[in-house]
């Protein structure tokens, strides 16, 4: 299939519907408004269903209850707006039912500003919602990657009923790249009749399925609790994704990066491997799971001295890092956040200041 070029906003929009979601609910939010301005006119010709809601609560509300009933649906928004659905993301959690969310992230606390971020990392990773409450995270660095993403999202959400975010930020919804639609990721339906409610006479059923995540009985709460975080386990062990740049050979520092601030640090990594400087990085793909293993072999190395966190946030990720590398290694953040992202040559002269330190 031919690339087109695409803003990512719109590639992402239409990544769901060449995945076979039809249904979005949305409420709209900068920056990442054009995915619900795509969707209003492009729904209706593929006889799908747009439809914004009067806040971002009721919205989550409306997945809850498109996606119980056995659709596929998805939404997006951006920083405050997950704030809002998190209620009914824990509830979605909860009740065992699969949807997507996308996460186009910018700047905050509380109103912040509109310009890219990496902010929500923790929110995202940390329980979106109250309760032992986890969603599978993915994190696009390219809009050919975040299209891919989106894709494989649906399946992934179908396979653990559970919701899977994708967390972007400005960049990642604003820049235009070329995009193809891969036909191999269409995701094929999926019966669901074993636990949706799509109603007894469909299924040819003698009983209803019920959606809850109200458990009264404390025995039943724990029972359910135990259950979901056998899911949480699974994906662990299933479903990390991460790239590893310039670790086959020697390198003095290690970056963990992840999402539009790793293309930044490939960048710094190419210069400095001009100048004699061997830098490696492993970048994330999810975020939950986190790709644990790969980034302590990579600390481990014998001529790595240093590991640094650099990321579009005030060191949210840092806490996994330091995790993960456990002790062998010193682990550096640096980072801005709310818009102003760092330079490769900030890195680099990151990167030259520890040398010479």
């Amino acid at each position: 299939m031919a690339k087109v070029l695409m803003k990512g906003n719109e590639a992402i929009a239409e990544a769901a519907i060449r995945a076979g979601c039809l249904n979005y609910f949305a409420y709209p939010i900068t920056p990442q408004s054009e995915v619900a301005e795509y969707l209003a006119w492009r729904m209706p010709e593929v006889g799908g269903v747009f439809l914004q809601g009067e806040s971002e609560v009721a919205v989550s509300y409306m997945i809850h209850g498109a996606a119980s009933g056995g659709a596929r649906v998805f939404t997006t928004s951006s920083s405050p707006g997950i704030s809002l659905m998190s209620e009914g993301i824990s509830y979605m959690v909860g009740a065992q039912v699969p949807a997507v969310f996308v996460n186009i992230m910018r700047g905050g606390p509380g109103l912040g500003g509109i310009l890219p971020s990496q902010a929500d990392y923790n929110q995202a990773t940390r329980g979106i919602g109250h309760g032992d409450c986890r969603l599978l995270v993915m994190a696009p660095a390219t809009i050919q990657e975040a299209v891919e993403m989106v894709m494989k999202a649906f399946p992934l959400s179908e396979k653990y009923r559970n919701p899977v975010m994708i967390l972007g930020d400005g960049l990642t919804g604003q820049i235009m790249e070329p995009v193809e639609f891969p036909e191999g990721l269409k995701a094929e339906p999926v019966n669901k009749d074993a636990w949706a409610t799509n109603g007894m006479d469909t299924r040819g059923a003698d009983s209803p399925n019920v959606i809850r995540s109200l458990y009264l009985d404390p025995t039943a709460l724990n029972d359910n609790n135990l259950a979901l975080r056998a899911k949480y386990e699974r994906m662990k062990s299933e479903e990390v994704l991460y790239e590893a740049y310039n670790t086959d050979g020697d390198y003095r520092f290690l970056i963990v990066s992840y999402g539009t601030m790793s293309r930044v640090c490939k960048t710094a990594i190419d210069m400095l491997k001009t100048d004699g400087i061997e830098v490696g990085l492993i970048r994330p793909q999810t975020l939950f799971p986190f790709p644990d293993s790969a980034i302590y072999a990579a600390a481990r190395k014998t001529s790595c001295t240093d590991v640094f966190s650099i990321e579009m946030s005030m060191g949210q990720m840092v806490d996994d890092v330091e995790r993960c590398v456990k002790g062998v290694k010193p682990v550096q953040w640096y980072g801005k956040c709310g818009g102003d992202v760092p330079t490769p040559e900030e890195i680099i002269e990151l990167m030259m200041a520890t040398l010479k330190a």
